[in-house]
């Protein structure tokens, strides 16, 4: 199996995890002389199970990620922490552009008048630089992803 089939399929139990909390949610209270639509306990049994098939995909890809090489010097899973500090850097200068390009409204002269401290374009040069990047990153992760087998099979 490769490593990009494994992530869609932790994807997915993630995603029925998340559904199986949603269900338990609606059905651990009822009004008195009710049923619930589902049984709470074959419901937990089911997440129960799902747990632990999303934990043999999470050791699974985690092995994967930390043998196998990402290029000369780096593994996946160093790849993927570089691609993560990229993502983050691009995020924090977002949200001082948002910030800063924000309008302070005045109605009078007597109103506080706010300056930026910050040169806009130049942050916004570095957040597209930084998009750019971590597109290009990513992209070659994804195809990486596609071509190495999943450890322990």
């Amino acid at each position: 199996m490769k490593l990009a089939e494994a992530l869609v399929l932790r994807a997915d139990c993630q995603k029925r995890i998340a559904q199986l909390r949603q269900r338990l949610t609606r059905v651990v209270k009822v009004q008195e002389g009710e049923k619930p639509a589902e049984d709470p306990a074959d419901l937990l049994t089911e997440l129960e199970r799902s747990l632990q098939e999303l934990t043999g995909w999470i050791r699974a890809i985690n092995k994967t990620n930390a043998f196998t090489a990402f290029d000369d010097k780096r593994s996946i899973a160093d790849a993927l922490a570089e691609r993560d500090e990229l993502m983050q850097r691009r995020r924090l200068l977002a949200e001082v552009l948002e910030n800063a390009s924000i309008r302070q409204e005045r109605f009078s002269r007597s109103e506080v008048k706010f300056h930026r401290t910050v040169d806009v374009a130049a942050i916004q040069k570095e957040v597209d630089a930084l998009s750019k990047a971590f597109r290009e990153f990513d992209f070659r992760i994804q195809q990486l992803n596609w071509t190495v087998e999943l450890a322990g099979e």
